[in-house]
């Protein structure tokens, strides 16, 4: 009874104490003196505090550099795509085989055909213009300089269908169609090579064993990717463009079987009857090629939509990993902002017995989460962006930093700040602080 009552003196002992240091202490803290206490907790422990940010600080530049890459892929993919023009439909010659091509023809299809084109723009709904094109392979020279090209026989609606403007000069008009003028533009690569120094414009390039004047030359476009079927093997930058008229009449066919044209490019006027008028376009090919399918048909729309379904998968795996960078990042500060509150017992019972209320000690140790959390996120930010340059420098693949990201990534990182140290800085405020004074 003796030692019970003598403990019960020593609490209430330690009340009066507590009460004596409130009234000659009492203490109220505003915000700035919570960012103060906050901020000088993290400069005592600096080395503690790096290792702590380092799981976030990887996890934002993940965050960065997938949300680049991703962008960068978005573009360019957009950028391939509008070169196909995203309401065309193409129709392509298939490639066969000699005894294939012979039995083809047995079942009397010759191929593609400019009769096809003319049908296709009479009879499809919505049509707005249908672009022949053939194709060689012929050697490009000029004053003792030789390149392989290919060389693209186009009509005068090939400029209207594609958008097309040369870079340097002009594009094929109508009237050098309909007079089978002898000129010709040229890709980038061709007039690199052919004219390196000098001018091209006006100057004449042998194709195989005729002669043609340049008029134009083309501004360096991207290559296509696998996704295109046929045409992924098509270097744009080595095409020569010649009008489709002076290419029937001087460039004889590879052989008797082979098709009058290689493509025809079909464009609608809404992408929303693409579709429909792509099975419309197919059900008059197959039929005048009496049931043969010696053709391939591309949507280029629904190729960029495929691709943007992959490219959404691939984000989300990337995100995945960044996430689990970002919460690995989270328990570090977590446990770290844990041990800080047990190293830390008696100053908080100090605190608490000099007048912090419970809402003071919260947001002390909340101020030390954030703050190394936000810490991570900027060198976050800097290492993601530092990575974009590096990739888009070195792999030559074209990275698009966008400010959405940086703010994206940055308050991802405040969020982790906060959700991972609530939980400590909430055990912190409860402490009793009696029991935090006795504590060793």
């Amino acid at each position: 009874m003796l030692r019970l009552g003598l403990e019960v003196l020593s609490q209430q002992r330690q009340r009066s104490l507590l009460a004596t240091l409130r009234e000659i202490f009492g203490v109220t803290m505003d915000w700035r003196d919570m960012l103060r206490v906050g901020l000088e907790g993290l400069s005592h422990h600096r080395l503690r505090a790096v290792l702590t940010t380092l799981g976030v600080m990887f996890g934002v530049a993940a965050v960065i550099a997938m949300l680049t890459i991703g962008e960068g892929a978005k573009r360019k993919a957009l950028g391939m795509y509008n070169a196909l023009g995203v309401n065309n439909i193409i129709v392509r010659d298939k490639n066969l085989s000699d005894a294939e091509l012979e039995a083809v023809r047995a079942r009397f299809s010759f191929g593609l055909s400019l009769t096809d084109a003319e049908a296709i723009r009479r009879i499809v709904p919505g049509v707005v213009d249908v672009a022949p094109q053939a194709e060689r392979d012929v050697e490009a020279k000029s004053g003792g300089k030789t390149t392989k090209v290919t060389l693209v026989g186009v009509s005068h609606a090939f400029q209207r269908v594609f958008k097309t403007v040369a870079d340097n000069g002009e594009f094929l008009i109508r009237d050098q169609h309909d007079r089978e003028v002898r000129v010709c533009v040229l890709g980038a690569e061709v007039a690199r090579t052919l004219f390196p120094i000098e001018e091209p414009i006006g100057r004449r390039v042998k194709l195989n064993d005729q002669w043609f004047e340049v008029v134009g030359t083309m501004a360096s476009k991207a290559l296509f990717t696998e996704t295109v079927g046929e045409l992924a093997a098509r270097n744009l930058n080595q095409d020569v463009y010649i009008p489709l008229s002076a290419f029937l009449r001087r460039f004889s066919k590879e052989n008797d079987l082979a098709s009058q044209i290689d493509q025809l490019t079909v464009q609608v006027s809404e992408t929303e009857r693409l579709l429909e008028a792509a099975e419309v376009v197919r059900r008059i090919l197959y039929r005048r090629h009496h049931s043969n399918t010696d053709f391939d048909l591309v949507i280029p729309f629904e190729l960029l939509k495929q691709e943007e379904r992959e490219r959404r998968i691939y984000n989300i795996v990337l995100g995945s990993i960044a996430a689990i960078s970002l919460l690995v990042g989270g328990i570090g500060i977590m446990n770290i902002m844990l041990a800080t509150v047990l190293e830390r017992t008696r100053e908080i019972g100090l605190r608490r017995a000099l007048g912090a209320k419970r809402h003071d000690i919260l947001v002390q140790l909340l101020v030390e989460a954030v703050g190394l959390s936000l810490a991570g996120g900027l060198f976050g930010i800097l290492l993601g962006v530092g990575m974009a340059v590096f990739i888009d420098a070195i792999a030559e693949f074209e990275t698009i930093i966008s400010p959405v990201a940086l703010v994206l990534a940055f308050g991802l990182s405040g969020a982790v700040g906060v959700l991972s140290g609530t939980f400590p800085a909430r055990r912190a405020a409860f402490v009793n602080p009696i029991d935090a004074l006795r504590y060793e």
